[in-house]
């Protein structure tokens, strides 16, 4: 049985505003994907709100959506979203590909749909600039250990060429040849260590370049087409320095951040209990001390995902404009 919910629509919202009268704030709805998106979508539209406007981010009623299922949403929002009602969904791929697919020409077309430009939330939580502030937040340790700009800098420049290829399939319509998954297992960097910080680059380096020769080789024709999809790429915002915003934000979340985020606080964590142990003046002092900083130290998963330390990221403000202009053209 269909309920009253579904039949919501940007229509249905702005008629409700009406009767609320013309001195109330104006309600805009906005669909998103998942549970876990709505904190970050709320990071984006509150400071949009004022005594004019207001959103309330939440899930659609119809059917189980999960992660990933940005199709399901913007084919059941296609016809209901407008001025008081919007679709915010994680770029994936979709972006790059610049509507060579149904849902890519929507997400890109649609003046109703709000995208992340990078491939998801997750490559937001991990903004280079913002991590050194995730360690100190875990920690409570404020001691740079680890450069993590100039990490993920290197590791961008590294797959890049690789990352051009993956698109340039995708986009060709061939990406069965070289998927997103074959193209996550060439620039995983294995085991992470301090010691030698940089020896999972120098592999992926290593893998990436045996890779794109082959595909050079398998793929003579390509070499324009390359080379202009690389050049379009970098228009959109990817550069050779920033390639990891646009990879898969899961892989980069576990695979690569997380691991090194583990590496630095075991040493800062470490690093503090040292310092109390030297400060105490007496063995009850220390266990209180100790004790005390134990309960502060936070996982560094929920402060990876509460991480808003990306507003100054250079797509996240192009996101922002994107919210402004709509506002405007609906007359807030």
């Amino acid at each position: 049985m269909r309920r009253l919910k579904d039949n919501i629509s940007s229509d249905y919202v702005s008629a409700a505003n009406r009767l609320n009268g013309r001195k109330a704030r104006k309600r805009i709805v906005a669909y998103v994907e998942a549970y876990d998106d709505i904190f970050f979508w709320r990071t984006v539209l509150s400071e949009f709100e004022n005594d004019k406007v207001y959103f309330e981010v939440m899930l659609p009623t119809r059917g189980n959506l999960t992660k990933g299922k940005k199709s399901a949403l913007m084919s059941l929002l296609k016809a209901k979203v407008g001025d008081s009602m919007i679709a915010c969904v994680d770029a994936d791929y979709d972006y790059l590909l610049q509507g060579v697919t149904a849902v890519s020409k929507e997400l890109n077309e649609n003046p109703y749909v709000f995208h992340t430009y990078v491939y998801a939330i997750e490559n937001y939580q991990c903004y280079a600039p913002s991590l050194h502030d995730v360690s100190v937040a875990v920690s409570l340790n404020d001691h740079s250990i680890f450069d993590f700009e100039e990490y993920l800098r290197e590791y961008s420049e590294a797959i890049f060429p690789l990352f051009v290829w993956n698109i340039w399939f995708y986009r060709q319509n061939h990406y069965g040849k070289f998927t997103i998954s074959d193209f996550n297992k060439v620039i995983e960097t294995g085991s992470f260590s301090l010691e030698d910080p940089y020896r999972g680059i120098r592999s992926v380096r290593h893998k990436v370049g045996k890779k794109v020769k082959q595909l050079q080789r398998e793929n003579p024709g390509a070499k324009d087409s390359w080379q202009k999809l690389k050049d379009e790429l970098k228009e959109l915002g990817v550069t050779p320095q920033t390639t990891y915003l646009y990879i898969q934000g899961h892989h980069l979340f576990d695979n690569v951040v997380v691991p090194i985020l583990k590496k630095v606080c075991d040493v800062l964590v470490r690093e503090r209990q040292r310092e109390i142990n030297r400060k105490a003046v007496h063995s009850t002092q220390r266990y209180n001390e100790l004790a005390s900083y134990s309960h502060s130290v936070e996982d560094i998963v929920p402060m990876l995902r509460r991480n808003t330390g990306y507003r100054h990221a250079e797509p996240f403000v192009r996101l922002q404009n994107d919210v402004r202009n709509f506002l405007s053209h609906s007359g807030i």
